[in-house]
């Protein structure tokens, strides 16, 4: 007899997922899932919850599993955790699913580092605003005059995959690059890169491209303390997580700092709270935020790679599981 799961992201769009998922289990579709809507699943027993961050409109948290009171797995096509509660699925016991150590699957998808490559580009020439002046009848390249990838520093946070890939990209287009990550510092095979600790490394500064997870550690790393040591016409590119800046220091920067840009996919605490978001607030009036709604990861490609690769490790501990 197949087993239930509730599926609470889009899915049909990418080939082969959805169709492997309805073989081995009894799907249970809602695309756009909200709350309110475990009220028409109360009757159902759901071995498994397969979601993403990045267009869902729920956290994975206790009222969600309490009310999926049978719930063996959370599934999540993703190397971001940060909207499900982990604490509480380890007191249930309760398996979670994701691509965070999936090292192999995950060193294929670059579609993330390649949009923080792309927005820096974005920033540095004005693309943009020069596009959007064309649009209301302007002709005038004075306003967007930019600067050269090969003349700027860069300081890039965190140099894991992303940070690695993002370092790549710009080392081709001759940029000098400084690293931030003491984790990775020690290691001997790095020793060609340029190694710094983040209060030293933003002060000469051009771009600053964050590419690490958020953790306790890692909360508002970027904060007061750290953008007052940074150039006033510094552009900070985020495509990790919303919380690891403090974006009301963020704000309060660029309101002093007229030159400086904050370009990003992600706000923090996305999913609960975007009304309440000073950055969208801010991005109404003032044209040094830019930001994108997550679609760092959305490709075809990266979707097709990270949503089957999670629907496959999910049948094959269910396969097991029969045996």
């Amino acid at each position: 007899m197949k087993k239930n799961i509730l599926l609470i992201t889009p899915i049909k769009h990418i080939p082969r997922v959805f169709d492997l998922l309805e073989k081995s289990f009894n799907v249970y579709y809602f695309p756009d899932f909200k709350y309110k809507d475990l009220d028409k699943l109360k009757n159902v027993n759901f071995y498994a919850i397969y979601t993403n961050p990045n267009k869902s409109r729920v956290r994975i948290d206790k009222k969600i599993i309490d009310a999926l009171s049978d719930l063996k797995y959370v599934v999540t096509a993703s190397t971001g955790t940060n909207h499900i509660e982990k604490k509480l699925l380890k007191q249930k016991k309760i398996k979670l699913i994701s691509l965070t150590r999936d090292l192999k699957t995950i060193k294929t998808i670059s579609s993330t580092a390649e949009l923080a490559f792309a927005l820096t580009l974005n920033a540095i020439r004005n693309i943009d605003e020069a596009s959007r002046s064309v649009r209301n009848g302007e002709w005038d390249y004075l306003p967007f005059v930019g600067r050269q990838m090969n003349k700027l520093n860069i300081l890039i946070v965190g140099f894991g995959r992303l940070g690695k890939m993002y370092y790549k990209y710009a080392k081709s287009f001759g940029s000098t690059i400084k690293v931030c990550d003491p984790y990775v510092q020690t290691n001997t095979n790095n020793s060609n890169v340029c190694f710094v600790d983040l209060i030293e490394g933003v002060k000469d500064a051009d771009i600053i491209s964050l590419h690490i997870h958020h953790t306790e550690e890692t909360e508002k790393i970027i904060n007061k303390k750290i953008l007052k040591r940074c150039k006033d016409n510094v552009t900070i590119i985020n495509t990790s997580r919303g919380e690891i800046v403090d974006e009301d220091d963020v704000v309060d920067f660029l309101r002093s700092n007229k030159s400086s840009k904050y370009y990003t996919d992600v706000i923090s605490d996305e999913i609960r709270s975007k009304s309440k978001n000073i950055l969208l607030k801010e991005n109404i009036k003032n044209t040094n935020i830019f930001i994108t709604p997550h679609i760092g990861g959305m490709t075809l490609d990266a979707q097709q790679i990270a949503f089957e690769r999670v629907a496959t490790k999910l049948f094959e501990l269910n396969s097991n599981n029969l045996v």
